[in-house]
């Protein structure tokens, strides 16, 4: 396909953006801020200036050739039947399933594996256009009952609803504010525990409610049949106002597990509650947030956990509530050279989930910490699941990579055999692809992969359309997974690479605290590392390079492009953290201080945020690469003004042909639970922006 054939070009004239004498003085250095007023985002002027960026952005992306034909084959690629690994409650087995275009998966359960499959939850039938979705799902251990969470427009807030599930029908019990919460329900079902914020005062409009801060995350059980106003508070923190807090119910149903953790450092406490005695003291059992503190199980006051303490890798240790001194703690499995992503416990088993070079690699140990085998997976790829109990005799997992998309497979845990249980059907050849790991060393000599997927055959001669894809950051781990989206871009020819960044999780605590606070320039010198070996190895040129990120990855492409706009040809930043001097000002951005550091609070840190903090890095006459800024007007996680403010100063700054477009979706926030229209839309808008500007 060749976009450029028989195009137009939409002239540029980008909408007027009044800019206000505004400056902030950050430990003696002033720092101007001319577009504060898009924080207003129920500003006439501020919808004014949206609608005239839209109206502008689709007129250029209208006018591709390659649109339509893409919009087509995604469509066609992303039509397979999809499920989610079933979970078993009581005789029944709970999942969701997507025929291939609906907007929200389908929740279903069934009597026995071989039960018929009956509708649980439907979120397509919530609003006419697909934006109100699930955002949590919590099932009584009989399988009776079903505590849901929905959430509209994208948005963190949420409300839980409980449905009988024999009958579809629901109860009277609405709880709202909730936000950052699961529900955990007590042994008899009698009601659960949550985690949620303060209501917003009563004359807060609806914009103020979006961007105000949460601070006092508490705990509350609700009591079914009963009034939310009834709810009784169960754990708070009055001492620290940055504490997140959830809480869940051991499966023996004794103990509620309270985890504490301070924005959003992977470190935390826990407190134990005793709920077979109403009067028995909350106990601290961790009460210092030294490492990660995950629980796993426990026989009666014996409790498994996951840390990362002396072993940021992980390991697992077992602490006795009758003597929980650290001095008592012994470890049951030890560290790795691999990072433990993930551990649970099925038939008195320990089934552990490494990353080995950001892949997965699992093992099944016994109570003792014996290995007793590795688990055979079907090729380089990601296997997520292996939930339930520890008295289950099977669990279920799904496995995908960048051509596989994810099939679901039992574990028999007696015969520890693996059986496809759902394969969807291919739309595609996957042998026709193929994906290798390599790694290079960044700019301080540290050694960094990269996953790169094409179509066989392709010749380095360095004219590849090349997608270059990545995070890091906030301990999450980018693994080989399915996209339609990718298929479609392997079969016009392009190359999609996936790179390993420090601040990400693929390599334990060690490897996310190395791109931190006043460490976050490695990780964009990783990128640009990566990016420098795809050209240098003439899988591509920079005229040929995108780049691609969302969240804290937006941040990551738009301070990689104005750190080197020599080497991008076309850049997509996604509801990206753009002011890096206030994301700590609006939501839940105050929590990020963990991760980046403190603008306003540290000096050092200050210093190290100002020099790549994308609004504040904009130089006046520079040509930057072709830029599509894309942001949701509802998004309450990072605030949409982040992305305003970018795209007017690069606008105003940049100079040359290269377009620099934003493209705001409308009823939409951060990405989870948006509909799969939308998603086709805004995944379609992008890679017919990079189809254009890479000439494919």
């Amino acid at each position: 396909m060749n976009s450029g054939a028989a195009e137009t070009t939409v002239e540029l004239a980008y909408p007027a953006a009044r800019k206000v004498e505004q400056t902030d003085d950050y430990f003696g250095t002033k720092v101007s801020d001319p577009y504060r007023w898009m924080e207003d985002v129920d500003s006439p002027e501020l919808k004014t200036w949206v609608d005239a960026e839209n109206e502008l952005t689709q007129k250029y992306l209208a006018q591709i050739p390659v649109r339509e034909a893409m919009q087509k084959r995604v469509m066609e690629l992303i039509n397979f039947e999809r499920y989610t690994a079933p979970a078993r409650r009581g005789t029944r087995y709970f999942y969701s399933h997507n025929t291939g275009l609906q907007n929200q998966n389908v929740l279903y359960w069934q009597e026995g594996l071989d039960g018929e499959a009956k509708v649980l939850l439907d979120p397509n039938t919530f609003s006419l256009d697909g934006t109100v979705a699930i955002s949590g799902i919590s099932i009584t251990d009989d399988g009776s009952l079903a505590a849901y969470s929905i959430a509209d427009a994208g948005s963190d807030w949420v409300k839980w609803y409980v449905r009988n599930v024999t009958t579809g029908e629901d109860l009277p019990d609405v709880v709202e504010w909730s936000k950052f919460s699961g529900a955990s329900w007590v042994k008899d079902g009698s009601g659960f525990f949550y985690a949620r914020y303060d209501e917003p005062a009563a004359e807060a409009s609806e914009a103020e409610a979006l961007k105000t801060a949460n601070y006092f995350h508490k705990i509350f059980f609700h009591k079914l049949g009963t009034p939310q106003s009834e709810d009784k508070l169960i754990f708070d923190r009055p001492d620290d106002g940055e504490l997140n807090v959830g809480a869940q119910v051991t499966d023996d149903g004794r103990y509620l597990v309270i985890h504490q953790s301070k924005g959003t450092s992977p470190n935390n406490e826990l407190a134990v509650k005793d709920l077979a005695d109403p009067d028995a003291p909350i106990l601290r059992l961790i009460d210092k947030a030294d490492a990660t503190f995950a629980p796993i199980d426990n026989e009666g006051t014996l409790f498994w956990l996951l840390t990362t303490l002396d072993a940021p890798n992980g390991k697992i240790i077992a602490i006795d509530l009758k003597n929980p001194g650290r001095e008592h703690w012994k470890t049951v499995i030890a560290e790795s050279a691999n990072k433990l992503s993930d551990i649970s416990m099925i038939d008195n088993t320990f089934i552990v989930n490494y990353l080995a070079d950001a892949q997965s690699q699992v093992e099944l140990h016994g109570l003792d910490g014996a290995l007793l085998g590795k688990l055979e997976l079907p090729a380089i790829g990601t296997a997520v699941g292996f939930g339930g109990l520890r008295k289950d005799t099977e669990t279920f997992y799904q496995f995908s990579n960048f051509t596989t998309p994810g099939t679901i497979y039992r574990l028999d845990m007696k015969t520890r055999k693996s059986t496809p249980y759902r394969q969807p059907k291919l739309l595609f050849d996957p042998s026709l692809y193929e994906t290798k790991q390599i790694f290079t060393t960044s700019k301080d000599g540290t050694r960094v992969p990269m996953f790169i997927s094409y179509k066989k055959g392709l010749v380095l001669d360095g004219t590849a359309p090349t997608l270059l894809y990545a995070y890091g950051g906030f301990n999450i781990s980018l693994m080989p997974e399915f996209s339609p989206s990718h298929v479609m871009w392997m079969e016009m020819g392009g190359v999609y690479a996936q790179a390993t960044l420090r601040g990400g999780g693929e390599y334990g605590e060690a490897w996310h605290d190395a791109g931190t606070r006043v460490r976050k320039q490695n990780v964009f010198d990783d990128f640009i590392s990566l990016a420098e070996w795809l050209v240098a190895n003439k899988f591509t040129s920079p005229k040929r390079l995108a780049i691609a990120g969302g969240s804290n990855g937006g941040l990551l492409v738009a301070a990689c492009e104005l750190q080197r706009p020599d080497l991008f040809g076309a850049v997509v930043a996604q509801v990206g953290v753009m002011d890096m001097l206030r994301f700590d000002q609006f939501t839940i951005g105050w929590a990020w201080k963990e991760e980046y550091g403190s603008p306003s609070e540290d000096e050092e840190e200050f210093a190290a945020i100002y020099k790549y903090s994308p609004l504040h890095n904009i130089r006046q006459d520079v040509g930057y690469p072709a830029t599509l800024i894309m942001t949701g007007d509802h998004d309450d996680r990072v605030f949409p003004a982040h992305s305003f403010k970018y795209a007017a100063a690069m606008q105003e700054l940049h100079s040359g042909a290269n377009p620099i477009l934003i493209r705001v979706e409308t009823r939409a926030g951060h990405g989870p639970g948006m509909p799969l229209s939308k998603r086709i839309e805004a995944t379609v808008d992008q890679f017919a922006f990079m189809a254009k500007e890479l000439h494919v």
